[in-house]
């Protein structure tokens, strides 16, 4: 039975989620043997192995081959279930990026990530449109990023509330009184600044993790879910880019791709949704906990030197 609570002495609020504890892992620990396609609940001819599913591209029919993106019900939520306590309902939904075991977004061909994004888009679309308060988007690559299935995928969270990090993004946007998105790219300047045009993508100024993306469409815009088709294509390219990028440069570490969004009502002037990555190569101490102050170990600058001289294609 998932619960929200809040810790009254950090102010942090915490989403109890106890089933999770149930996820079957595929990476294995260091030596062990990890399985392969045969066993992989997401690869094709397995589609037995997960719920049914809920949308697909591609050809056949449902829970059958052929598919090219195929959305199916988390099997260990996060939020929902018909034992959802208050603050904890909603939807969780895994999107399977490719049949491919060991394709990440950064090995799709720039046709088959904008697919994919459109997907995550149009997912958020369906659950905003069924009454959900706000939908998150990420993707985990590797275990150290959270991922228990090895085969690449994406997970749409679709809540009954506004999180309070997200509120408080908003009320950010409002304070300042104009577009910190904007602000962040023009920060960084051309040394930070990786892909340039209609979508750019940077290294922040003042990342808080080693190697440290983010990318944005220079158009306005609020939420991800409203983003139009003709955006997918050039936002999926930068994106596929920057991470083959970042699998060169540091040897495909683990990463949390999130798709930072305002819920509905909020206006074009008061939020500018974008892209973030984070790596998880360096661990989060006592320090950090402690002061709330994260210590990153790869300047900015040289990060964005090395992403700049990769070749762009993954090993």
């Amino acid at each position: 039975m998932s619960e929200l609570r809040r810790d009254e002495l950090s102010g942090r609020w915490v989403l109890l989620a106890p089933g999770r504890a149930a996820r079957p892992h595929t990476f294995g620990s260091a030596g062990a043997d990890v399985p392969g396609p045969d066993a992989c609940p997401f690869c094709t001819g397995n589609e037995h192995l997960t719920p049914p599913e809920v949308y697909r591209t591609g050809d056949g029919a449902p829970d059958t081959p052929g598919w090219r993106v195929r959305v199916v019900p988390n099997l260990y939520p996060i939020v929902g279930g018909p034992d959802a306590g208050p603050g904890a309902t909603g939807a969780h939904e895994v999107v399977v990026l490719s049949p491919a075991h060991d394709h990440s977004f950064a090995q799709l061909d720039d046709v088959q990530a904008a697919e994919v994004l459109t997907v995550l888009r149009d997912r958020a679309r369906h659950h905003l449109a069924a009454g959900r308060t706000f939908v998150q988007v990420v993707i985990n690559h590797g275990r150290a990023a959270g991922a228990s299935i090895a085969h690449p995928h994406a997970q749409v969270v679709a809540l009954d509330l506004v999180p309070p990090a997200v509120a408080l993004a908003v009320e950010r946007f409002d304070a300042a009184g104009h577009d910190l998105v904007v602000a962040d790219l023009d920060r960084a300047g051309d040394d930070l600044r990786l892909v340039d045009g209609p979508v750019a993508a940077w290294c922040p100024r003042a990342g808080s993790t080693p190697y440290e993306l983010r990318l944005a469409l220079r158009s306005d815009g609020s939420r991800f879910d409203e983003a139009r088709d003709d955006d997918m294509r050039p936002l999926a390219g930068a994106t596929r880019s920057v991470l083959a990028r970042l699998a060169v440069a540091t040897g495909d570490v683990p990463y949390n791709l999130v798709v930072h969004t305002a819920p509905p009502g909020t206006s074009r002037e008061s939020f500018h949704w974008y892209v973030e990555v984070q790596t998880r190569m360096a661990v989060v101490a006592g320090f950090e906990h402690g002061t709330g102050i994260l210590v990153n170990t790869v300047p900015p600058e040289v990060a964005a030197q090395e992403l700049g001289g990769a070749a762009g294609e993954t090993p």
